[in-house]
């Protein structure tokens, strides 16, 4: 087949949407297929264009891994505030629909949400090649949800106009209507996307995973990161991933002034990465002399494997609200490959994963005391970390090898392209 595939990020930015598609496609190509990826420069998350790159009007062709990869000229802005990034979502949107304009018809045009202005650049394109080759059949448009979007923004507060987020949610649903097929990365976004009138023969499961190659090299040594940080001989709670509004990351500030108050100086709490909120939490930790919780600020993702290595308990959390029973965070499978237990504080469907595979505990979320509850258990009881790891890792290899997923996605995406019965999902958790 020949696959166009729309996404906002892509390698060599290392946040999870990038990390996905750009594992999607690498086994695209191998299977056998043309893949041609619709992206911008490489800037996330400071809105600085990596070296090497830059940013111009017209579309800028390479070719990596067997991927043809075009990237398109945007408005750079940073992972933070609302008005620059949403010109930066439009710009991409009206960057990537002209682009499109250009290249030969594929089989099935493919465009991941979020962001929202992502999947439109898909439905546009759908609508060119409608219009245009009226001779010729018109590719097939799957629409990728990884968020409910705009729900998930109007959760945060980071749009607090109810006419603007209503106008977002009429094309929210417009979009959806467009879409040939929708693919959505669990079963609670499946549920949710029901729940706004989506058929349910128009919804296809396909979840994340981990690269079972990059899982059999020897784990690195952590000592010098350990050194580094100031963290001998301490037990290392990780978060690691956007430090945004949803994160609920200022659990860890209250659950620093609990061990504070307890006189526990044996727990470190570790904040690895960046985004909207991670200046103010630090400088908070910073004014409180909260000393038990370190922020690291973005490191490369290539260093993710070795603060994987140097953690006791990766912890997992975003706010409490309903939406967010829908997500599936992709630090799980990363945490899980790597043989680190996990400290839920997600309810829904991520926390069924955690319990169900054995690799973990559950919280509430934003509940600092069971959050030092459990991890003064695990401290007690390192046996017991180290056999939830193991059964978590044995969980992912089993379930979610990505290998396996990119041809259950190639799949769905025939079975589209010829308009054949979807294959059956069966979910493991």
């Amino acid at each position: 087949m020949r696959l166009v595939f729309l996404t906002h990020y892509y390698p060599p930015e290392g946040n999870a949407p990038a990390t996905r598609v750009g594992a999607l496609a690498r086994r695209w190509v191998e299977a056998g297929h043309h893949v041609t990826v619709f992206t911008g420069v490489p800037n996330v998350p400071d809105g600085v264009v990596y070296p090497g790159y830059r940013n111009r009007l017209w579309p800028q062709k390479s070719k990596i891994e067997g991927v043809h990869v075009i990237r398109v000229g945007t408005f750079i802005a940073p992972n933070k505030g609302s008005a620059r990034r949403i010109l930066n979502y439009l710009s991409f949107m009206i960057s990537a629909f002209f682009s499109l304009l250009f290249v030969r018809r594929p089989d099935v045009l493919i465009a991941t949400s979020p962001q929202f202005f992502c999947g439109w650049a898909g439905v546009l394109g759908k609508w060119w090649f409608r219009c245009s080759r009226p001779w010729s059949r018109t590719p097939k448009f799957v629409l990728e949800i990884r968020d409910i979007w705009p729900e998930s923004i109007g959760a945060v507060d980071a749009i607090g106009n109810k006419r603007v987020l209503s106008i977002l949610e009429w094309l929210e649903l417009r979009m959806y209507a467009a879409a040939n097929h929708i693919v959505t990365v669990g079963q609670g976004y499946r549920e949710r996307l029901l729940e706004r009138g989506v058929p349910e023969k128009k919804i296809s499961i396909a979840m994340n995973g981990v690269d079972r190659d990059l899982l059999e090299t020897s784990e690195p040594d952590p000592s010098a990161l350990r050194r580094e940080l100031g963290l001998e001989g301490k037990f290392i709670c990780s978060y690691i991933g956007t430090i945004g509004m949803a994160s609920g990351l200022d659990v860890f500030l209250r659950a620093a002034r609990l061990l504070r108050d307890q006189g526990e100086d044996r727990i470190r709490l570790l904040a690895v990465g960046d985004g909207a909120v991670r200046e103010e939490l630090e400088e908070r930790a910073a004014m409180e002399n909260l000393n038990s919780v370190i922020f690291t600020g973005r490191r490369p993702k290539e260093d993710m494997p070795v603060f994987l290595a140097a953690t006791d308990v990766c912890f997992v959390h975003l706010r409490k609200t309903p939406l967010f029973q829908t997500v599936m965070p992709s630090k799980i499978f990363e945490a899980f490959g790597m043989r680190r237990p996990i400290l839920i504080g997600v309810e829904g469907e991520a926390r069924k994963l955690v319990v169900a595979s054995g690799g973990g505990w559950a919280m509430p979320p934003e509940d600092e005391k069971s959050l030092v509850s459990a991890l003064l258990k695990a401290l007690d009881d390192r046996n017991d970390c180290e056999i939830k790891g193991e059964r978590g890792r044995d969980y992912v290899v089993t379930h979610f090898d990505r290998d396996q997923l990119a041809k259950d996605y190639l799949d769905i995406l025939r079975a589209v392209a010829l308009d054949e019965p979807m294959p059956r999902y069966t979910s493991p958790y």
